[in-house]
């Protein structure tokens, strides 16, 4: 593969993505970068389709570049473009709310800026609930033998949930049941608080507690759900107005996007870049999905994605994907450290 050839894989790349017509060799030779006659770079282009890196319809001459060739493009030869400063300001003021932002809304924020800028499904993976810790849990009178059991964590998630015994509770017994919880489940991480514990701790109470078993019950259902990953998508209209897109797959990929959570996770750093023909759990044939990880204080905690058809201008829509994900990291660590900063002054 020498110097000549990869510029013509790069003119056919963009120019496909530009038009989405199959490129001819008059097109590309008449590119100012490119200074060899039409029959070389028929030649060439040839070469590369031999290559795996473009192929071409029946009905046409010119041709189209493959999986193989948008990912040569993408890892080796793509200009990203760069974002001025004015465009920058334009993203800071779409994150941006009134007010101070909680890190639930400011991915939020993200997330649909991202769809509304690229015309592309968004979507974003948040597993940071599993690596925070309790740091509070209550049991709340709430009526005649109904109680809420309130969970809050480092991160700042707070759930609840109702729970209805078959007594109404002392006052002795409320502060007995909410210091063993305060003592055994306060200050552990999310992760660690499985059934199997919760299990082990139900074993753990006397039998003068163990009426409360509803409590503990709710405690474990809210438990999992802090565990599961929380995906949140924008943009799915957009998917369905892509010619290049076939529309049965795109609506059953809407109905089990959840299953997407894995791929989200794959990506450990960095770009990646996955196509539909390339994964069993992406469903969606002709389409890519770029995903870009997000990170609190160092540490990865959720991935943020744009989903679109295989021809999309990687050039221009993966700055946006990095500026967002950059941004949301510095972000919530500044916030993470004003909140430490704060906690230390108390």
């Amino acid at each position: 593969m020498n110097e000549r050839k990869l510029k013509i894989l790069a003119a056919v790349v963009e120019e496909y993505v530009r038009t989405g017509e199959p490129v001819g060799s008059k097109t590309i030779a008449a590119m100012p970068q490119i200074h060899v006659s039409a029959a070389t770079v028929r030649n060439d282009m040839a070469s590369l389709e031999q290559m795996g890196l473009l192929e071409h319809p029946h009905t046409s001459a010119g041709r189209m570049p493959t999986i193989g060739g948008y990912r040569l493009y993408i890892e080796k030869l793509m200009q990203p473009a760069s974002l001025p400063e004015e465009e920058r300001e334009r993203l800071d003021e779409m994150l941006a709310e009134q007010g101070a932002m909680t890190e639930e809304l400011l991915i939020e924020n993200a997330t649909t800026a991202l769809a509304e800028l690229t015309q592309c499904a968004a979507v974003v993976s948040d597993i940071s609930p599993r690596f925070s810790v309790i740091s509070r849990v209550e049991v709340i009178p709430a009526g005649r033998r109904m109680y809420v059991v309130l969970l809050i964590t480092s991160g700042g998630a707070i759930k609840n949930k109702a729970c209805r015994l078959e007594f109404d509770l002392t006052d002795e017994q409320l502060a007995l049941f909410s210091q063993f919880l305060a003592e055994n489940i306060e200050g552990i991480s999310v992760e660690e608080l499985s059934e199997e514990r919760m299990a082990q701790l139900t074993a753990a109470m006397s039998a003068y507690m163990l009426s409360m078993a509803p409590l503990v019950q709710g405690i474990c259902e809210l438990s999992r759900d802090l565990r599961q990953r929380a995906l949140m998508f924008r943009g799915e209209q957009n998917l369905f107005s892509c010619e290049e897109l076939d529309k049965m797959e795109v609506v059953h990929f809407i109905e089990h996007k959840d299953e997407l959570a894995g791929l989200l996770d794959d990506s450990f750093s960095g770009i990646r870049v996955v196509f539909g023909e390339d994964n069993d759990h992406f469903v969606i044939g002709n389409s890519s999905m770029i995903v870009s990880k997000y990170r609190k204080k160092g540490h990865n905690v959720g991935s943020l994605g744009v989903i679109g058809p295989m021809r999309l201008d990687y050039a221009k829509v993966i700055p946006y994907l990095e500026y967002f994900s950059q941004k949301i990291s510095d972000l919530i660590s500044e916030e993470n450290d004003d909140d430490s900063g704060a906690r230390r002054r108390r």
